[in-house]
């Protein structure tokens, strides 16, 4: 088993900055494509932003401009910067990962991380 393991989520004013990371708690050989996904409460878990394992990047119209994914294929791990934050940004932000080498020949598809809690107020 592999666990997804986030950071950096906090308490900020609207305006303000907070950069997520997101790594695999342990020794893996690669991971595909990468994402970040955010739930507000009452609302469905909708994808934020994408990036392929050779830095292809997708983003949601809301978080255009504002927000910037990037990878260290090295360590494994994704990050989120999110700068002009709105009180709109608040929710629980999940790490996703669609297929995870573990070695050579082992594969794990579609996994979670538990979420880091994202709070802007106005």
């Amino acid at each position: 088993q592999v666990e997804l393991v986030e950071s950096g989520g906090d308490s900020v004013q609207a305006g303000g900055s907070l950069r997520l990371s997101c790594a695999a708690a342990r020794s893996i050989r690669s991971i595909n494509t990468m994402d970040w996904y955010r739930q507000a409460p009452g609302k469905q878990r909708e994808l934020v932003a994408s990036i392929t394992s050779g830095g292809h990047t997708t983003y949601a119209e809301s978080v255009k401009g504002r927000f910037a994914i990037s990878r260290d294929n090295s360590k494994n791990t994704v990050y989120l910067q999110m700068n002009s934050l709105k009180p709109e940004d608040t929710a629980v932000y999940y790490c996703h990962a669609d297929q995870i080498q573990i070695t050579f020949l082992q594969y794990l598809y579609d996994y979670w991380g538990q979420g880091t809690q994202v709070t802007v107020s106005s």
